[in-house]
């Protein structure tokens, strides 16, 4: 039986990249020994139903380090991505900064203890930590599997990996699958990185039952409350300009995260206590999608957001931003309405328009047809081909 790692720092808490490699893991260790290496507290296996799989945990402690030592870490940083050229001598040399040494020892410890035969990074630090030991490491083959788009990684206002491109590209040749989740970023990487990967979409995480019937008077919006991303104070600002227009619908945002109050003073601000709900995370989400009329996704950027598909499965036509990935997605579908990333009153347009809208319930139909694309079993076939076999 072929041995599975992903590793990966934070395992249980709340988020859609812990739900998909929950989801993702547990399909696996049905037919291959999957083990999940983490700086997370192992004890919480029933997060996620992992206590009812056969997932296995290791624990992984990075120890702290001087404050002087971090004090140096910073300025070799600053130095690597502001002064000095970008080589391969230097990237080399900042791969011991960007990843300390103890950590590397550490880490390449631990995976080749298991004996595995893949070991795949979950997210860009986690899979620059593999490539940066990549040749001690005693595995067959190393993947990445990148969850941020492009953009997120290099180009949005606060990227994930600032001014770190070069590094990224000179430190990730050695690892020999890279999962992007859309085409669009597939052409990216190979154009302005030169770095082949090969893509698989996420799949819906939940198991759905029951669809929400026509006639749900309710915008709904799920996600977590994190500074310029998910766009719920666009999305509010949005429905102040169609609420004028339109007195029967209603907004539910659910969430948690540090802009709750940003939000709150935005419905204050324009009168809308009585239109507009904040609920808290919830794993009841279902409930929300069955009341719900339509959902909003006004992100600034996604990888692949989780609460479209899931959406989608529970009959809910979309308005989104126009973003690459949803495009890609839903570009050509009847059950979507696109608008203008970060344009207020063309997302405003769009929920009028779908509110007024004759043809919901056929939306809602071509909503399933296309959550039927990311299907389970149709995302793990594709990880069994393109990173396991």
């Amino acid at each position: 039986m072929k041995k599975i790692l992903f590793y990966c720092d934070t395992v249980f808490g709340v988020g859609g990249v812990q739900r998909v490699l929950a989801e993702v893991a547990k399909r696996l260790s049905e037919e291959y020994e999957v083990t999940i290496l983490t700086t997370d507290d192992i004890r919480q296996t029933h997060r996620y139903g992992y206590d009812r799989s056969s997932v296995r945990f290791v624990s992984l402690t990075y120890a702290p380090v001087s404050i002087w030592r971090r004090l140096r870490q910073k300025c070799c940083s600053f130095v690597f991505k502001y002064l000095l050229p970008k080589n391969e001598w230097t990237c080399s040399m900042y791969a011991r900064s960007f990843f300390l040494l103890p950590y590397q020892e550490e880490l390449v410890e631990k995976i080749n203890d298991g004996n595995y035969n893949v070991a795949i990074g979950v997210h860009a630090y986690c899979s620059l930590h593999l490539a940066i030991v990549r040749f001690r490491l005693n595995v067959q083959r190393t993947a990445a599997w990148m969850h941020n788009s492009y953009e997120a990684l290099f180009e949005k206002k606060h990227p994930y990996l600032p001014r770190l491109k070069s590094f990224f590209c000179n430190r990730m040749v050695d690892i020999e699958r890279t999962i992007v989740l859309s085409r669009k970023d597939q052409q990216r990487y190979m154009k302005e990185l030169g770095l082949e990967t090969r893509v698989i979409y996420n799949p819906l995480t939940m198991e759905v039952k029951e669809c929400t019937q026509p006639g749900n008077k309710s915008f709904l919006s799920v996600g977590r409350f994190s500074k310029n991303h998910k766009g719920f104070d666009l999305l509010i600002e949005a429905f102040a300009l169609f609420a004028k227009r339109n007195v029967q619908w209603n907004l539910v945002i659910v969430g948690e995260g540090p802009e709750e109050a940003l939000y709150r003073s935005l419905i204050a601000k324009h009168g809308l206590k009585d239109r507009v709900r904040i609920d808290s995370f919830t794993d009841d989400v279902h409930s929300y999608y069955l009341r719900a009329g339509v959902y909003v996704l006004a992100s600034r950027w996604e990888g692949m957001p989780l609460v479209l598909m899931e959406a989608l499965a529970h009959g809910l036509p979309v308005i989104a931003s126009n973003l690459p990935v949803v495009e890609e997605l839903l570009g050509e579908s009847r059950a979507a309405m696109l608008f203008e990333n970060g344009n207020i009153a063309e997302l405003a347009d769009r929920m009028f328009d779908m509110a007024a809208s004759a043809d919901l319930a056929e939306r809602g139909r071509a909503a399933v047809d296309c959550a039927r694309e990311f299907s389970m079993d149709k995302v793990i076939e594709e990880w069994k081909q393109k990173i396991i076999r």
